[in-house]
């Protein structure tokens, strides 16, 4: 598979959506994750990620122009133990539930589909960092309606023991921009990892398109401490 640059991979599409990434950094010292949302309308843009505990959460900007919460206010990132769970809608609750109840990432996720917005169908992307005792490994996930037909929800797991460092694994809502929009397809994007968490968050934030990118978080977890640090921006100051 070929290797991408993150600023050749996102400033190249108008509107990927919601994006994660995540993989290893290039000095082999820490699990990466970050992930992203953009809008095209003005409820979609009215957005900011808020710190909540040890994870984030969605809050409208400017609470008097929030029209419709459904899909848009969630939790994209929650911990549990030594797992992060980073996923773009409320199935990162159904994740951190069912890990709970004994359940895997994958079978938590059984319980859902894509989003409910016809005719895109959004897909839900999600995924889960695991660092434990100096070993980190993750997965990921996303469910998609069958090319776009609303009765068939497709789902499909993508696990990495082992991951390489400077190397991250990329997935998106959405192919390119469109009416309706285009599902993912394929397998998650390899894309270049290197620089600290700063160098990184910068990078992302600045191939996004201007016009469309809302929020961004990143965060770095110390493979052999567990320690983690993140970082927060947010189009709407």
């Amino acid at each position: 598979m070929i290797m991408n640059t993150i600023q050749g991979v996102l400033s190249k599409n108008e509107y990927p959506g919601r994006g994660i990434i995540v993989g290893k950094s290039a000095d082999s010292k820490y699990a990466v994750v970050a992930y992203w949302i953009m809008g095209r309308s003005e409820n979609s843009r009215n957005r900011i990620f808020v710190e909540d505990g040890d994870g984030i959460k969605t809050q409208a900007f400017d609470p008097s122009k929030l029209t419709d919460p459904h899909l848009i206010i969630y939790s994209p990132a929650r911990v549990l133990g030594n797992r992060t769970i980073v996923t773009n809608g409320d199935q990162t609750d159904t994740i951190y539930d069912g890990l709970k109840k004994g359940l895997t990432f994958e079978q938590s996720l059984r319980s859902r589909e894509f989003e409910d917005d016809a005719p895109n169908y959004t897909p839900r992307i999600s995924s889960m960092l695991e660092v434990e005792n100096g070993k980190f490994k993750f997965s990921m996930s996303i469910l998609k309606s069958d090319d776009g037909d609303g009765e068939r929800c497709n789902r499909y797991t993508f696990d990495c023991d082992n991951p390489k460092e400077g190397k991250g694994r990329y997935i998106h809502t959405y192919m390119q921009n469109g009416n309706p929009l285009p599902s993912f397809e394929g397998e998650p994007e390899l894309v270049e990892l290197d620089g600290n968490i700063d160098e990184l968050t910068d990078k992302i934030w600045n191939s996004l398109n201007a016009d469309n990118k809302v929020s961004l978080f990143v965060r770095f977890i110390d493979i052999s401490t567990g320690k983690a640090e993140s970082r927060i921006i947010n189009k709407n100051n």
